[in-house]
């Protein structure tokens, strides 16, 4: 099944300036795991709860000192838009992540989560066993 349906279009994002305690928040109010990072109006990486934990709280570094840029993920976890949910759960095995930004071409068109494709997943099961139940009273 293609990532496609999804894909989350409408994503949060953050300037790569603002500090991680920011972040926080916004993800908290929003009650999110992730924010795309921005500078000067182009995608540059993403932070995750991972970062937040593993590299600002877990070292005892001050989230309201330290800036996104300096703990964002820029290895460009990302993933055509056309990928299947096995392509993009084979990325994050590869990345260690839970989050991908998708592309078309060299266009960002949004975000898509581990959680996005369990769903997608368990929806095409879900199709799959009501297509085999008919078939089966079919015959």
């Amino acid at each position: 099944m293609k990532i496609t349906a999804g894909i989350e279009h409408s994503v949060t994002t953050i300037d790569e300036h603002h500090t991680t305690l920011e972040a926080a928040r916004l993800m908290t109010e929003k009650y999110i795991g992730s924010v795309v990072v921005t500078s000067h109006s182009r995608i540059v990486g993403i932070f995750t709860e991972r970062e937040l934990m593993m590299d600002v709280v877990g070292k005892g570094r001050d989230p309201a000192v330290v800036k996104v840029k300096d703990v964002m993920l820029t290895d460009h976890r990302k993933i055509a838009s056309d990928a299947t949910c096995e392509e993009a759960l084979e990325v994050m095995k590869k990345k260690r992540c839970r989050h991908l930004l998708v592309f078309d071409g060299d266009e960002f068109i949004g975000l898509i989560s581990m959680r996005d494709i369990v769903v997608l997943t368990l929806q095409e099961k879900d199709d799959l066993i009501a297509q085999l139940e008919q078939y089966i009273s079919a015959t």
